[in-house]
């Protein structure tokens, strides 16, 4: 593994999202000075906090996995997660809701999910998800450390025995052939494919590799953090405080200094920093200008999906919904055609409904209720330009309403007290290129060692870390990421610390 030349005493962190805190945490027990400048008053980064009207909403990811990620990161400056956050365990980890009325509780745990989908779609469906579930498991395994958890220098690196265990799993084939070979019913197998969305490729044209996402949905377990999704970056950043870390917020960072191919300060609005090597972590044209190089591609980047998201404080709630609600339309391949190719807003949406005032009532005020609506959108490169939304943003959150009411969440417009809407225009705002915060989509040619990669070729002592960088986009991803940028200045290896094993987690304790 290639690693930073030269003195890295001390290295400036941009960005205090989940990547630059992780890379922090990382450098600071490798006995790195460092110093984190965010232009935000508030760590976070993508999974910021909006505070509106006694409400806190999650301005970004509403669900965490892998959580031993977390722990690695705390354990790398000698702090303990239990010590910093309080994680619920989510039963069911989703319930999916169909146009056909069917519903369908998704459980982690094997024997629970069995029964759910023996009830649901019949034993040989049930029988299928048995051989399904230790197919994720296998996947998970062969790619984690070889293809996920892992600074790529070559596509050489690529072979190796584990890359070619995974071949021979299928791996490299499509998702939604893959998940078919298991389970026949077409409700079930969007299931345990609608996260390649998150990668920003149909489930028909994504890599059966990215079945990954699923295993960690629907296997490895779905927590909550007491507090909201926030209450993660906050725990990072007082931990990186309490390690020795000088945390600068409300600083925009506004050019690099250097000498040849060295950076020798970060100048932000306020101040200069001095230092030995640096971490980038914003947008990938944003750390691009601010290098002054664009590494050199034979295409040009593709980019994931937008989303419009509603954020709706109301006086009350809906049984049927569960800590996550996945409400799909029957349209399915159409859906992605529209939000990739065609550009459109989707004519039949399948949406993301999130309570989490289901388990924490905290995040509200006495007696109300906090709802995320998650629509995918095309994004601005495909479809309405950002400056469109201005007029589109309401017309489409009058027709998100319409479809709630009509799927059942009678009342849902009148119940709304308060209400924040986001839409392309605002993550354009944010510096997210294209106008979504899912970064870089994760088609083969940007995908592994053909991602942008955390080293920048004329800048000797620069490292990217976020989303848009290896491994990709996702929580866990992105904590890695600040990890393997670590690794780039100090040297060790790039494997997970530790392996986690599939969780038996107690409710309102770390996993």
């Amino acid at each position: 593994m290639r690693t930073i030349t030269g003195r890295t005493d001390h290295v400036v962190v941009v960005g205090a999202g989940l990547a630059g805190l992780s890379a922090a945490l990382h450098l600071l027990g490798a006995g790195r000075q460092v110093t984190l400048v965010e232009r935000d008053r508030l760590p976070g980064g993508r999974a910021g906090l909006i505070e509106h009207d006694g409400y806190r909403f999650d301005a970004g990811p509403t669900v965490l996995t892998m959580p031993h990620l977390l722990e690695e990161a705390f354990a790398a400056v000698g702090q303990t997660m239990s010590d910093r956050l309080t994680l619920h365990p989510l039963h069911p980890a989703y319930r999916a809701r169909f146009a056909d009325g069917s519903s369908l509780d998704v459980h982690t745990d094997g024997h629970a999910m069995e029964a759910e989908i023996e009830r649901f779609a019949g034993g040989r469906e049930a029988a299928g998800y048995r051989r399904l579930r230790l197919w994720l498991h296998d996947l998970y395994q062969a790619q984690m450390g070889r293809f996920i958890d892992t600074n790529f220098d070559s596509p050489l690196s690529l072979l190796h025995p584990d890359l070619a265990r995974l071949a021979a799993l299928g791996g490299f084939g499509r998702l939604q052939p893959a998940i078919g070979r298991f389970i026949t019913d077409e409700r079930l197998q969007r299931v345990f494919s609608f996260q390649a969305l998150y990668a920003g490729v149909p489930p028909a044209r994504a890599l059966a590799a990215y079945a990954v996402i699923a295993y960690m949905d629907t296997i490895a377990g779905v927590y909550f953090p007491e507090g909201g999704m926030h209450a993660v970056p906050a725990a990072l950043s007082a931990a990186a405080a309490d390690a020795g870390a000088t945390l600068h917020y409300g600083q925009s960072v506004t050019r690099l200094d250097r000498i040849g191919d060295r950076i020798t300060a970060v100048v932000t609005d306020r101040q200069r920093i001095p230092c030995d090597a640096v971490v980038l972590t914003p947008d990938l044209p944003v750390s691009y200008r601010l290098l002054g190089a664009r590494p050199r591609r034979p295409l040009a980047l593709r980019h994931s999906p937008s989303a419009v998201v509603l954020h709706a404080g109301t006086d009350r709630t809906w049984p049927e919904l569960a800590h996550h609600t996945i409400s799909f339309g029957a349209a399915w391949k159409q859906t992605f055609h529209e939000l990739t190719r065609s550009g459109r807003l989707m004519s039949d949406p399948s949406l993301l409904i999130t309570r989490p005032t289901a388990t924490d009532p905290g995040l509200a005020p006495p007696g109300k209720h906090a709802h995320y609506v998650l629509a995918p959108c095309p994004n601005t490169a495909v479809g309405p330009p950002a400056a469109s939304w201005d007029d589109l943003g309401p017309r489409y959150r009058d027709s998100l309403l319409r479809e709630l009411e009509r799927r059942g969440l009678t009342g849902f417009a009148d119940a709304i007290d308060t209400e924040v809407l986001v839409t392309p225009a605002d993550w354009t705002t944010q510096g997210h290129a294209a106008g979504t915060p899912f970064s870089v989509a994760h088609t083969f040619p940007q995908t592994g060692p053909f991602r942008p990669r955390n080293l920048v070729r004329g800048t000797a002592n620069a490292v990217l870390a976020g989303c848009g960088t290896t491994p990709g986009v996702g929580v866990p991803t992105v904590l890695i990421s600040g990890r393997l940028a670590a690794a780039r200045i100090i040297g060790l290896p790039a494997g997970p610390r530790t392996t986690p094993p599939l969780p038996a987690a107690k409710e309102g304790r770390p996993a």
